[in-house]
């Protein structure tokens, strides 16, 4: 009784230190550090060694919150893997995968043994030893950070070739690896325990491997059929938590009681049942987009108390010699990383400019990294808590080098579009509103909210001369073709129309005839002008029956008519075309997209369709969505256009296509 008194007491003094920490560790950010490196500081100051916040004889007791940490971060990693969005760059997700998995593997691993005698902790090992720490350490210098990349991806709003291939190997790669640790860790545990390897313990490991698989389908198949049932998402995540707990409780069970009953332990690698979990969940069951929404809502607070956690358990004692010792660590893992990358792009293909910075997205580590190590260390702890020293620290100085690497990189492969969006934007979304008064006025400053270009026009040269709070008022002369030129309306995406009927009607007439202005807004007065303006293909705001409708809309489906009408200040609803060549012809249902948005409407060559989640997507499709700002910035890096340096590269490839073609039989032109 007295331990899970205990339990609970250290369980609520964590939960402080963890809220405390997820505030603190926000001024990181400042400092241009990630949270994650903000949430081990802050670990460390509460932990055994400093404040005595978290005392020691606390770890042990909490240390199911790193079971239930490891499962859910597992199966985040898993829900990246969606297969249908790698296809487009599968080779060179193929080969650069290869190439980091194998060079970074056996070079770091073979690095570290030669440098055993010179490493504290493994200084006194035997040979056997030696080699099983080399190689544990050599995978968990494979892992990669798929929560960073997407973090950066993000904060750069970066797309194209080069940022897809990171993404596709940093989250294939962390598949792998947990396969590779576990293989690394029965061996380990062979070599550690002298005991030799011959033909039954390698069938023996695979056994152990092929029944990772196997339970790794079967919680997928439980977790499918979870998110199936009629119960409310807090519930299900709650559900999914304790079944992620309870693959590691089995595994924990499974290798204790094996060795009484069948004279050799059994070794399943619970994150690997968990990340094959999620893969089968995302990408062969119906639920996926509640999976995700889950994943979004649990793993950001799953990751405060897992790296306050791992910070508290740092050891402080050998720190200072640590650190030299992980620098060495961090320039082997550099090195044996770029090698690796390099000959993965080569055998790919891919353009030189890329090869000789394509490690650059996979230096970052966090939450399967220190998953590995904290497996590790709870297993051999006579020199687990250095073992857990060193590799912290590297992963801590990864974590602060990483990210300005893989940011450097994508500004220098040109295909970060926080520029190139917002100019874009401006010239595309170029609105004339024609008329100044009180409601047009308001109009305007609404539309610059929302990075909209106005300049609206009047034809009261007193009233032009006025300031307007930064908003453009320019004095139109007249309503003629050359003075629509001379204020640059001829390049309007939008005209909007406050003006009385005839004046609107003129104006709709040269937009439609000369200038080919895709939307026209007009104010109607008199209902007599309401079919020539539809001739014209005007969108009319009747004010007589406008608020009628509107409040009518507003009784019978509120929450419809207040989505659609941005009434909640964290929504809006945008039109979208769909740009990008890699998801022609696929399904909207298969689209990775976040949880909150929702697809209203669909149009194909200027005409709307019924679209359902099987309808296939082509480039020039417009869809209408409403969701959160952020959700729908990130829609529209992922369906937009391709930016300039993947139009050249596209361009160059047809030149030199074309160029063979028109080069004569046998030619060495090319």
């Amino acid at each position: 009784m007295d331990t899970y008194l205990d339990i609970i007491l250290f369980l609520a003094g964590f939960l402080i230190v963890a809220v405390a920490a997820s505030r603190l560790s926000l001024y990181f950010l400042k400092v241009k550090l990630p949270i994650i490196t903000g949430l081990l500081v802050i670990g460390i100051i509460a932990g055994p060694f400093v404040l005595k916040l978290i005392p020691g004889e606390s770890l042990s007791q909490l240390s199911f919150i790193n079971d239930i940490s490891l499962s859910f971060i597992a199966f985040a990693a898993g829900a990246e893997l969606y297969l249908a969005e790698l296809k487009g760059r599968m080779k060179s997700i193929k080969w650069m995968t290869f190439g980091q998995l194998f060079f970074t593997f056996v070079l770091s691993s073979i690095a570290i043994y030669y440098l055993s005698e010179r490493i504290p902790f493994m200084s006194g090992f035997t040979n056997g030893v030696k080699i099983a720490v080399a190689m544990l350490i050599g995978v968990i210098f494979v892992a990669r950070s798929p929560v960073s990349a997407i973090a950066i991806i993000n904060e750069m709003r970066a797309k194209g070739p080069f940022v897809k291939t990171a993404i596709g190997v940093t989250v294939v790669k962390d598949v792998l690896v947990i396969i590779l640790f576990t293989l690394c860790f029965a061996i380990a545990e062979a070599l550690i325990s002298g005991i030799s390897i011959d033909f039954i313990l390698i069938v023996i490991l695979i056994g152990e491997l092929l029944f990772s698989f196997f339970l790794g389908w079967v919680l997928g198949k439980l977790m499918n059929f979870v998110l199936s049932l009629s119960m409310g998402t807090g519930f299900k995540a709650f559900v999914l938590i304790t079944l992620g707990y309870l693959s590691f409780f089995l595994a924990h069970k499974l290798h204790h009681y094996s060795e009484p009953l069948l004279g050799f332990h059994i070794y399943v690698e619970p994150l690997l049942i968990c990340i094959l979990a999620s893969f089968y969940v995302v990408n062969y069951g119906n639920y996926r987009r509640e999976f995700n929404k889950i994943i979004e809502r649990v793993v950001p607070k799953i990751y405060i108390m897992f790296f306050t956690l791992t910070g508290a358990s740092l050891s402080l004692d050998s720190f200072v010699q640590a650190f030299s010792i992980a620098i060495i660590f961090f320039f082997i893992r550099l090195i044996s990383m770029a090698i690796g990358a390099y000959v993965g792009g080569r055998l790919a293909g891919d353009p030189k400019s890329y090869n000789r910075i394509s490690w650059t997205p996979y230096v970052t580590q966090a939450g399967v990294a220190l998953g590995l190590v904290s497996i590790v260390s709870q297993k051999y702890p006579e020199w687990g808590a250095e073992f857990a020293t060193v590799l912290i620290t590297v992963i801590v100085i990864n974590q602060i080098v990483g990210p300005p690497l893989f940011k450097w990189a994508i500004l220098k492969v040109g295909e970060s579009h926080i520029k190139h969006d917002v100019l874009h934007e401006k010239r595309d979304k170029k609105v004339f509103i024609f008329g100044l008064e009180g409601e047009s006025l308001a109009l305007a400053r609404q539309l610059k909210t929302s990075d909209v270009q106005v300049t609206m026009a009047t034809r009261n040269k007193e009233k032009s001369m006025h300031e307007y709070h930064d908003v453009q008022v320019v004095h139109m002369k007249d309503l003629g073709i050359d003075e629509m030129k001379r204020i640059g309306a001829d390049a309007a995406d939008s005209f909007v129309l406050f003006y009385q009927d005839e004046e609107s009607l003129e104006i709709c007439e040269l937009a439609y005839e000369h200038f080919g202005t895709r939307h026209l807004v007009v104010r109607l007065h008199d209902r007599v002008f309401m079919k020539r303006f539809q001739e014209l293909g005007a969108l009319i705001v009747e004010p007589a029956s406008m608020l009628i409708s509107l409040m009518d809309h507003l009784v019978r489906s509120p929450i419809a008519t207040s989505i659609i009408l941005g009434m909640d200040e964290n929504q809006d609803t945008i039109d979208i075309e769909m740009q990008n060549q890699d998801y022609h012809g696929m399904s909207i249902r298969e689209l990775q997209m976040p949880s909150d948005i929702i697809i209203l409407a669909t149009k194909r060559n200027e005409n709307p369709i019924i679209s359902t989640g099987y309808t296939r997507l082509r480039k020039g499709d417009v869809l209408t969505l409403v969701g959160s700002r952020e959700s729908l910035e990130k829609v529209k890096l992922k369906l937009g256009q391709q930016n300039e340096a993947d139009f050249r590269r596209l361009k160059g490839i047809q030149m030199k296509l074309l160029t063979k073609q028109r080069s004569p039989k046998g030619s060495d032109f090319i």
